[in-house]
């Protein structure tokens, strides 16, 4: 959390919640959403701006309850999440192929996960800031690894079936080979992943 954000929450700790503005969408791209946007369910203009995409990624975080958010100075900003709150990407490297998030976490798989729509999702432990309370008021945050599930980039499945072997079993689907190291990939539904890790969603999505 920037220091300066910090700062602001003391100087104004009653500044009024924002819903509805924000979204963060399956391509790791955020998004403003006005009022006509919102009325009529429609994405939002993309943000290009990198110093401010910049600046919600440092200052990204949830709630005990699992509300995720950005918090702009003095406001939280409550974000609709278009599925996990971090998208991976496959990236190239001296030695070899990297994942990483879009706010540049490197990505260690856990396991990784086959949903309904064909979309591939990766367990790994990420740096994440907590807020310790719910109502902004007397808000302190903590930075600790969780165990969340990530995204793939829809771009980057193609690379990814061709170092995964498909099969046709119940709940599992094959295995990937990343780093010379196999892993298997297990069927899972997203109304599951909600389910059994509400810290990934936004309430207002759940």
């Amino acid at each position: 959390m920037d220091e300066q954000v910090i700062r602001s929450l003391v100087k104004w700790p009653a500044v009024p919640v924002c819903h509805g503005w924000l979204a963060f969408d399956r391509r790791g791209t955020w998004r403003m959403r006005n009022e006509y946007a919102q009325a009529n369910r429609l994405p939002g203009d993309a943000i290009n701006h990198e110093g401010l995409i910049h600046f919600i990624e440092r200052n990204w975080a949830h709630t005990e309850s699992g509300e995720w958010f950005f918090q702009n100075g003095p406001q939280r900003v409550y974000v609709d999440l278009g599925y996990t709150p971090f998208i991976a990407r496959i990236y190239p490297s001296n030695n070899g192929l990297l994942l990483r998030t879009t706010d540049g976490q490197e990505i260690h798989p856990i396991d990784i996960y086959l949903d309904e729509s064909g979309q591939i999702l990766i367990t790994c432990q990420l740096e994440i800031q907590i807020s310790k309370d719910s109502s902004q008021l007397t808000s302190t945050f903590e930075k600790k690894l969780e165990t969340v599930f990530v995204l793939l980039h829809d771009h980057d499945l193609e690379l990814f079936s061709k170092s995964a072997q498909f099969t046709n079993a119940c709940g599992y689907a094959g295995k990937w080979n990343w780093q010379n190291k196999d892993h298997e990939i297990n069927l899972i539904s997203s109304s599951e992943i909600k389910k059994n890790h509400g810290l990934l969603f936004s309430a207002r999505n759940s």
